[in-house]
């Protein structure tokens, strides 16, 4: 009989072993998936903004992971994930903490991930927000004031809101849901790119007194590459946000998740296509990824239909609001805040109006709360910090260095021979 009690324990023990294995596993996938979308990224901006300005753009993307990822390390993670619940602000000390005993292996999230993968999945979606920002400044702003910026948002902004929902802070106890960050990643990146926007002014010749003209991006294929790669990611960015390798659910979520950005392509495809007359590429690819943006609140709870409708919305919103913030005078030269901030919002409300998750989760009435506290908060931070930024040391480069372009100003060098 003891024999026998002692045969099962070791088969349980072993088949815990090798599902934590399976899920830890995939938690590293999903990271290097979500560490991909940073590609995405930088060839999405790159092909967006004028040659004279490539070196600058790909170099802000590289800098911002580097950036990102150490001032997670430090200060960030430990913001983010005090172990404190309930609570609007707090902090569990500098660094890793966590000894990297059992404690921090298959003990640590019930065998789903360790302590170190955690870490390294949450950083990556940290740098994102940043990304988001670089894109709506570009072709204007000067490289370190922009690096400062970026080093606070990441280190103290992004990991305050996110604690208050994906950290256990109040938000999470009053039953506010966002699966994967539609407002904690992407609107809080939005928020910040439109204070950024507003303070830098347009780019010189943007709005004009015969209207807008327009300043088409150097390379559409560049562009292109860009948005499949960030779809590519996504898989990780959405799947990754199971937390474990739940074949159900990250099935699901990878289902979700694709046709939400084709629905979002056919959207904005329709509504560009009556409102300029033409076939506008870029607003087909900001609609793949508002159709992302949009479903990641929700990407583990909706059934595909919904997903789609979902993402259609969300496709549709980008054209609209791209020529609302054109009619504002805001220059976004890649489209940050319609997809990122606007889309997110609409995916953070999809919520409230096709997921299944409780009673007590995901109403409208919180999941509004939620939107307006975290942009209030975001926007305010960022506004404060550009703008201290902007008496202290200067935010936008010289009209004549615009002009040469930004590369030859801040690198002396250029993209292309």
């Amino acid at each position: 009989m003891n024999e026998s009690l002692e045969l099962a324990r070791e088969a349980l023990k072993a088949a815990n072993e090798a599902k934590f294995l399976a899920n830890n596993t995939w938690m590293l996938v999903a990271t290097v998936l979500v560490f991909i979308m940073h590609l995405g990224f930088a060839a999405l901006e790159a092909g967006f903004v004028q040659r004279k300005n490539v070196v600058n753009i790909l170099f802000k993307n590289v800098m911002i992971v580097s950036v990102g990822l150490l001032s997670y390390y430090f200060i960030g993670f430990n913001l983010m994930y005090p172990g404190i619940e309930g609570g609007f602000l707090a902090f569990s000390g500098f660094g890793l903490t966590n000894p990297p005993d059992a404690a921090g292996l298959i003990e640590y999230a019930d065998g789903s991930y360790t302590y170190y993968t955690d870490f390294i999945f949450q950083g990556m979606f940290a740098a994102t927000c940043c990304t988001i920002v670089s894109g709506a400044v570009a072709e204007r702003i000067k490289l370190l004031p922009f690096l400062i910026f970026c080093l606070l948002f990441v280190t103290i902004a992004y990991p305050i809101t996110g604690y208050w929902k994906w950290g256990a802070g109040w938000l999470d106890a009053k039953g506010f849901y966002d699966f994967a960050g539609s407002t904690l990643v992407h609107s809080v990146g939005g928020w910040g790119a439109l204070a950024g926007a507003i303070l830098l002014g347009p780019r010189s010749g943007k709005y004009t007194e015969d209207g807008i003209r327009p300043i088409p991006g150097h390379s559409m294929p560049l562009a292109t590459v860009g948005v499949f790669l960030l779809w590519f990611g996504w898989f990780g960015f959405n799947g990754g946000s199971v937390l474990s390798a739940d074949p159900d659910l990250v099935s699901l979520v990878f289902v979700t998740t694709a046709v939400a950005a084709a629905a979002g392509c056919l959207g904005s495809f329709v509504v560009s296509k009556l409102i300029f007359e033409t076939y506008d590429l870029s607003m087909a690819l900001n609609g793949i990824l508002g159709g992302l943006v949009g479903i990641t609140a929700s990407a583990d709870g909706v059934s595909p239909l919904s997903a789609m409708l979902i993402g259609c919305i969300a496709g549709c919103i980008i054209p609209l609001s791209v020529s609302f913030f054109d009619r504002l005078k805001i220059d976004d030269p890649v489209g940050a805040t319609s997809v990122h901030l606007v889309c997110g919002i609409w995916g953070t409300i999809a919520v409230a109006l096709f997921g299944n998750y409780g009673e007590d989760t995901g109403g409208l009435g919180i999941q509004l709360l939620g939107i307006v506290a975290i942009g209030a908060f975001t926007f305010t931070f960022a506004f404060i910090i550009f703008f201290l930024i902007k008496i202290l040391v200067g935010i936008r480069v010289e009209e004549i260095e615009e002009r040469k372009g930004l590369d030859l100003g801040e690198h002396q060098a250029l993209a292309y021979t």
